[in-house]
C-alpha cells in the first residue's frame, strides 16, 4: 500500500527564518538611534558632581542612570542595600541635580529575546531529530518489497473476461480448484505446481490471465515487476524478495505474480565480465524461496515473459516453475471471442460482422484488438454517430496497422500514377497466384509513414510451404516488376520489397532446407548474448565455396519469382491498367470493388471526398509542386518504405 507523503520543511528556509527573527529582536533590543551610554564607577560620579557636570540622576533599584550637563549619559551600579544618598563623598544639591526614583521593572524584550532563541533552537533540534528518524526509517524500509496488494484483497477479473486462450484457461483452472479445495488434492497425495510460467508475445493477455486466476480463486493477489527487485545497492533485491514472500505467507493462500521475470531471471554468469552482480543475488534468493525447506505453504507464483529462452535453467526445473503455459496469438476463433468481449459495452451497428472482422485481423494480439475497438468507438464519436459501423472498424484496422490517414499530404500526378501502378501490381499478382494471400484492400492515400499500401487477407497457418514462400516473394517483387514494365525503370521505393524478398529467400536456403541444390540442412550458427537478449552475430559453419552457392541459390529464387510476377503482369496488362485507373479515381479499393474489377466489371466513378475541415491548407499565390513520394508496402501488410523529395518553399506573405 502506498504511504501518504509527508511535507518536510527545507532546512535552508528554516535557518533563514531563525536568523531573521533573531535580527529583528536584536534591533528592537539595541536600536541604532539610541544614544551611547558610558559606564562609570561611584568615585567618578562623585568627581563629576563636585565639578558641577551632573544634571540629573535616576535610580531604578541598584541601577543608576546619569545625564551630564553636556547631555552625555552614564550608567552606574549601586551595591546591594545601598542608597544613592549613602555613597561616600556624594553630596547632591537638589537645586542643581534632579534626583528621581523608579521601581525596578521587568525587561520583557530581553526575556523574549533570550527565551525565544532558546525555543526556536529547540524546535530546530526536534525537526532535525524527526527528519533523521524518518531518513533512518526510509533506509530501513529500502529493502522492503514494492509488491502491490490489490484493493479488496483480490482483483475483480474472472475467466469470463479472458477470451481466445481456452487451452490456457483450462490448464490454470486446476490452480483455482486447488486454492478453493486444497484438501481434495492433498488427500490423494497430489502437489500443486509451485510456479507457473506464462509465455507468449506482448499483448496476448498474460497479466490479465494472472488476475483472472486470483479473481476466480478469491485469494489475495500480489503483483510486482521483475525490474523492481534490482537496485544499484547490493543486497536490496534479495531483501525485497524475502520481504515479498514473508508478506505472502501472512496472506496465504495467495498468488504472487512477477511480470517480466526475464529482467531478474536471466542466465547467471551472463553479465559483462561474468561477475556475481546484484541481479544474480536476487535470482538466487528467488530460487531459495521457491524451493526451500518450507514446502507446505499455499503460495503459487505466476510469472510472465516473452523471452523464456534466456531464463536460468534452475528457474525452470521441476519444483519451481513446474508448468509452462503458452499464450500464442489468437486464431480466427479466438479473435472472434475477443471481439465479442470488447464489444459488450459498445453499441454496434447492423453492418458489423465480427466473423468477417476476425478474418481481417490475422496476426493481431488481444491488446491490438482492444485498441482496434477503442479506435473505432472514438472514430464513431467523432462523426457524431449513435453506433459503431463496419466502416469505422475497417478504418481502425488500417489505423492500428499503418497509422492515421494523411489526406492533406500533397502528391504530384506523376507520383500518384506510379503509386497506383505499384499497388495495382501487388494486388494483381496476389490475386492470381494460387498460394498467395488474396488482396483485401488497396489504397494510395498516405497513412502513417507510408504513401500507400496493399493489405492482404492472410489465413491462420502454422506452417509455410515452399510454394507459399515462393509466391510471397513474387508478390513482394510485383511492384518493382510493374515499375519496370510501365516506366522502364524501378524506383527507390522498392527497397522494402527487396529486403522482404531477400529475407524470405535467405531463410528458405539457410534455415528451412528448401534448396534442391544445397539439400535439407541449416547454414550458420547464430550467437546470442543472454544479457542483451538478442542475436548479435552469426558464426559461419560452412566453407567459402558453400557461401557462394548460398548466394547463387538466393539469386535463383529471387530471379524466378521476379520472372513469375513479370509474366503474370504482362499477360494481364489490361486488368493492371483497369486497376490502376480505378485507384487513381477512387484512391481506395475494398474487397467488393477489387472482386468486381477482377470479374471484368467497370466501376462507377467515385467523387473524392474533400479535405476534412479540421485540416486546411493555406492558399499560395504561386502553387508549388508537392513532395515526391515513392513507396513500397510489404506483401503481408507491413509498413512501406518511403522517400521524399521536398518541394521548394512558396513565398510567404
Amino acid at each position: 500500500m502506498k504511504q501518504p507523503k509527508v511535507r518536510s520543511i527545507s532546512i535552508v528556509y528554516l535557518i533563514i527564518f531563525i536568523l531573521g527573527i533573531a535580527l529583528i529582536l536584536w534591533i528592537f533590543k539595541n536600536p541604532t538611534t539610541a544614544p551611547k551610554v558610558t559606564p562609570i564607577n561611584m568615585s567618578d560620579l562623585v568627581t563629576k558632581n563636585e565639578a558641577g557636570q551632573i544634571k540629573s540622576i535616576n535610580v531604578q533599584g541598584q541601577n543608576v542612570s546619569i545625564v551630564g550637563t553636556d547631555g552625555t549619559q552614564y550608567s552606574a551600579y549601586l551595591g546591594t542595600g545601598v542608597s544613592i544618598y549613602q555613597v561616600a563623598g556624594l553630596t547632591i544639591d537638589p537645586k542643581l541635580v534632579a534626583v528621581t526614583f523608579q521601581a525596578p521593572g521587568i525587561d520583557w524584550l530581553s526575556i523574549l529575546l533570550s527565551w525565544g532563541l532558546i525555543i526556536i533552537l529547540g524546535v530546530f533540534i526536534l525537526i532535525m531529530f524527526f527528519r533523521a528518524r524518518g531518513a533512518n526509517n526510509q533506509a530501513m524500509s529500502f529493502g522492503r518489497s514494492n509488491a502491490r496488494l490489490f484493493p479488496g484483497d483480490k482483483p475483480q477479473v474472472t475467466f469470463n473476461d479472458v477470451a481466445g486462450v481456452d487451452e490456457a484457461k483450462q490448464e490454470l483452472r486446476e490452480v483455482v480448484d486447488f486454492l478453493k479445495s486444497r484438501d481434495r488434492f492433498t488427500a490423494l497425495g497430489a502437489r500443486i505446481p509451485r510456479g507457473i510460467l506464462l509465455v507468449g508475445p506482448p499483448g496476448t493477455g498474460k497479466t490479465l490471465l494472472a488476475k483472472a486466476i486470483a479473481g476466480e480463486a478469491g485469494v489475495p493477489f500480489f503483483s510486482i515487476s521483475g525490474s523492481e527487485f534490482v537496485e544499484m545497492f547490493v543486497g536490496v533485491g534479495a531483501s525485497r524478495v524475502r520481504d515479498l514472500f514473508d508478506q505472502a505467507k501472512h496472506h496465504a493462500p495467495c498468488i504472487i505474480f512477477i511480470d517480466e521475470i526475464d529482467a531478474v531471471g536471466r542466465h547467471r554468469g551472463a553479465g559483462l565480465g561474468g561477475s556475481h552482480d546484484e541481479r544474480e543475488q536476487t535470482l538466487n534468493q528467488i530460487l531459495t524461496e521457491m524451493d526451500g525447506f518450507d514446502t507446505n505453504t499455499s503460495i503459487i507464483i505466476l510469472a510472465a515473459t516473452n523471452r523464456p529462452d534466456i531464463l536460468d535453467p534452475a528457474l525452470l526445473r521441476p519444483g519451481r516453475f513446474d508448468r509452462r503455459v503458452v499464450l500464442d496469438l489468437p486464431d480466427v476463433i479466438g479473435r472472434t471471442a475477443i471481439l465479442k468481449v470488447h464489444a459488450k459495452n459498445k453499441p454496434l451497428g447492423a453492418s458489423v460482422k465480427l466473423d468477417t472482422l476476425a478474418k481481417e485481423t490475422a496476426g493481431f494480439s488481444g491488446a491490438d484488438i482492444a485498441n482496434l475497438m477503442n479506435e473505432a468507438a472514438i472514430l464513431a464519436a467523432r462523426k457524431s454517430q449513435k453506433t459503431i459501423e463496419m466502416i469505422d472498424l475497417e478504418e481502425s484496422i488500417d489505423k492500428v496497422a499503418m497509422g492515421p490517414e494523411r489526406r492533406s499530404k500533397r502528391m504530384s500526378a506523376a507520383d500518384k500514377k506510379l503509386t497506383a501502378y505499384h499497388e495495382a501490381g501487388h494486388a494483381l499478382v496476389a490475386k492470381l497466384l494460387p498460394n498467395a494471400d488474396p488482396p483485401h484492400k488497396v489504397s494510395i492515400i498516405a497513412r502513417g509513414m507510408a504513401g500507400g499500401y496493399t493489405r492482404m487477407l492472410p489465413e491462420d497457418r502454422a506452417y509455410w510451404s515452399k510454394s507459399r514462400l515462393t509466391d510471397s516473394i513474387a508478390v513482394s517483387l510485383a511492384g518493382l516488376c510493374t515499375e519496370k514494365l510501365i516506366f522502364g525503370e524501378p524506383s527507390s521505393g522498392s527497397s522494402s520489397d527487396l529486403r522482404s524478398a531477400t529475407g524470405y529467400a535467405r531463410r528458405m536456403v539457410t534455415d528451412l532446407g528448401m534448396s534442391d541444390k544445397l539439400g535439407p540442412r541449416t547454414y550458420g550458427d547464430k550467437q546470442e548474448l543472454v544479457f542483451l537478449g538478442r542475436e548479435i552475430s552469426e558464426t559461419k559453419d560452412y566453407s567459402e565455396r558453400t557461401s557462394l552457392e548460398i548466394d547463387r541459390e538466393i539469386d535463383r529464387i529471387i530471379n524466378e519469382a521476379s520472372a513469375l510476377a513479370t509474366k503474370i503482369l504482362t499477360d494481364n496488362m489490361d486488368l493492371l491498367k483497369k486497376l490502376t485507373d480505378a485507384l487513381i479515381t477512387r484512391e481506395t479499393l475494398d474487397t467488393d470493388e477489387l472482386e468486381a474489377l477482377f470479374r471484368g466489371e467497370t466501376l462507377a466513378p467515385k467523387v473524392i471526398e474533400p479535405t476534412p475541415p479540421e485540416i486546411k491548407q493555406p492558399e499560395a499565390k504561386n502553387p508549388q509542386p508537392g513532395p515526391t513520394v515513392i513507396l513500397k508496402p510489404q506483401p503481408d501488410g507491413g509498413t512501406a518504405s518511403i522517400v521524399l523529395e521536398p518541394p521548394s518553399k512558396p513565398e510567404q506573405k
